[in-house]
Parts: C-alpha cells; structure tokens; sequence
C-alpha cells in the first residue's frame, strides 16, 4: 500500500511530518510512504533513506492563515494539493495532512471529490472513553451546519468505518442531543431522530454530551457546530483538570510523595485523553481515505495516523461506504 503525508502541514512541520514518515517506513516494510513538499528541507531532516520512503518535491505550502478555497485553487503545487492528487489519481491510497483543517476539506472536496450519494464529508475524530473503547464522533467541524439527511449519512458512514476498520459488529449509535427522549432538541435534531432509526443501523438514540466520556455510544452524530464545541470544552477541561493536579500535588512534601507513588496511573490517564494517541481523524465520505492529524501532532501521532490508514486501507474502508451508502 501506499501512502502520502504532506510533509508541510502542521504547527510542527516539516520536523515531525518527516520523522514520523520515517518511523512509520521503519516499522512497516509493506508500505510506501510519500514525504510530499519541499525535498531540500525533508532531506535535511533524514539521517536515512529506507527503501519504501519516497519524496515528491512540491514548491508551495498553504499556510494556516490562507483561505481555504483560495489557497486550494491557486496553489496548485502545494503539497496538501499535490498529495490530494496523487490519491484523486490512484498513486496513492491514502494522503495525512496535519495542516489548515478547511483547506483540507477542501481539497477532500475538490480534488479527491466525494462519493455518489454523499452530501457533506464529515470529520470523524476518536473521542476516548473511561471504558477504553472509544467513540467515533462525526461531524466536528468539517461542516458547521447540516440538515437531518447528512446526519443520518454521518450515522451510516461511521456505523461502517466502526464495524470495518475497529471490528465493532453492530456498533451503536447514538444522536447528541440536549435530552434522551425522542421529541428533545431543535429542528435538527427532531427531524434527524425518525431518519437514523430508519436506517439498517443499531441507533440507540439520543445522547446527552455529559454521557459521551462513558462510552455509551461507539458513534455519535452531531452537526459540526454543536461537535466542534463539544470537542474543544472536552479538551479544555481535560487540560484544565490536569494543571489543577499538577498545582494540588505540588503544595508540600506529603502531596509530591503522593504524586510520585500516582505517576504511572496518572499518565495513564492523560494518555488516555491525549490526542497523539489517536493520531488522526479521517473525513468520512470522499472517494479516497484522508487522514486529518491534529495541527500539534508530534512524530508519534503522524505514525500512529499511518497505522491508522493502513488499517481502513486493508478492510477497504471507502470502497465498503461507498456500497453501502444510499444513493
């Protein structure tokens, strides 16, 4: 299989792209993986070369303050375009990109272009979960509005993407809502209810945003408004919770004593919660696997996100969607 990164996206960039390019080459000698962007400065970064590592030199980058229609159709050269291009045209079966999140939606949307019978890609990130398990959220900020239609599209989508690429059968899922009961909620989500339980899907229902961390949904359904907001106050109070931990066990000799008999667990946890950990989140509903990793993404999560498309790649993740689908 073959995969491209955009070598010169992210807040990290071309640094961590590159070297989890290479860890990812290193660990997986069944895979080529494609360093897209500016070659002197990749190669300046690579102590070595394997085989199964290529580079396709790009001259642009779109930056995280360009507009995203405008940078996609300008700069037809930069390397989130150019690896967009190569899975448009069958030279590679997956592209990662950790840069600006519109302009990767819109070169999904453009370039690599969506599936018949879907509307909206959405972006489906993992959201831990106390039980391990994990939630699929879609959509998070791919779309910030939607009508009922796409929701029961997310749904269907990433009742498949659960089931093929996490061996989930019958994954649940559930709708994010203000209350559990059928008739809570706004339009949205009052004409989205009768259109998910119609569908050959195992919906549980509504589901209220303090219960998501529970794991009572495998997937969960929401407009990307509402999901974005949801994700960031997750991530704000995790950061919050921790830097309270952090001045709390710090206060005297006893607390720091406690602290380093807790410090495994306590990695643990925010392991649990760290986004390196899940690195990336696909967009659902094109036809070609793109991967967005989180701005931030360090060398770990660039290769965690390879792990990732190697694993949709075999259960042919956007070949089963589009069969399935409704068109």
């Amino acid at each position: 299989m073959i995969i491209a990164i955009d070598a010169m996206g992210g807040d990290h960039a071309p640094d961590s792209n590159v070297l989890g390019g290479l860890e990812a080459a290193k660990e997986w000698k069944d895979t080529e993986i494609i360093l897209v962007g500016d070659e002197t400065r990749i190669r300046a970064l690579l102590t070595e070369i394997p085989s199964n590592l290529k580079i396709v030199h790009t001259t642009e980058i779109i930056e995280a303050e360009d507009e995203p229609v405008k940078a996609v159709r300008r700069k037809k050269d930069a390397s989130m375009v150019v690896a967009g291009r190569m899975v448009k045209e069958g030279n590679a079966q997956a592209m990662i990109s950790a840069g600006n999140t519109g302009a990767l939606m819109t070169t999904g949307l453009l370039v690599v272009g969506r599936i018949k019978g879907i509307e909206r890609p959405a972006l489906a990130p993992m959201i831990p979960t106390i039980d391990d398990g994990g939630t699929l959220a879609l959509d998070l900020g791919a779309n910030m509005d939607a009508k009922p239609e796409h929701l029961a599209q997310y749904a269907l989508m990433g009742s498949i993407y659960r089931d093929k690429v996490h061996g989930i059968t019958n994954p649940r899922v559930g709708l994010l809502n203000v209350g559990t009961e059928a008739n809570k909620g706004n339009e949205l989500t009052k004409e989205a209810y009768p259109l998910l339980e119609a569908l050959p899907i195992n919906f549980v229902g509504n589901v209220e945003a303090r219960d998501v961390l529970n794991g009572v949904c495998d997937v969960l359904v929401c407009d990307g408004f509402a999901g974005n907001i949801m994700l960031k106050s997750l991530e704000g109070t995790a950061s919050a919770m921790f830097s309270l931990l952090k001045q709390q066990f710090s206060k005297s000799l006893k607390t720091k004593i406690g602290a380093a008999l807790l410090m495994p667990e306590l990695r643990s946890l925010k392991g649990k919660l760290d986004y390196k950990e899940h690195g990336g989140a696909p967009l659902l509903g094109l036809n070609g696997l793109v991967l967005k990793s989180h701005g931030s993404s360090d060398a770990g999560a660039i290769k965690h996100a390879v792990r990732q498309a190697r694993i949709a790649i075999s259960n042919q993740l956007v070949e089963n969607i589009s069969k399935e689908v409704i068109q």
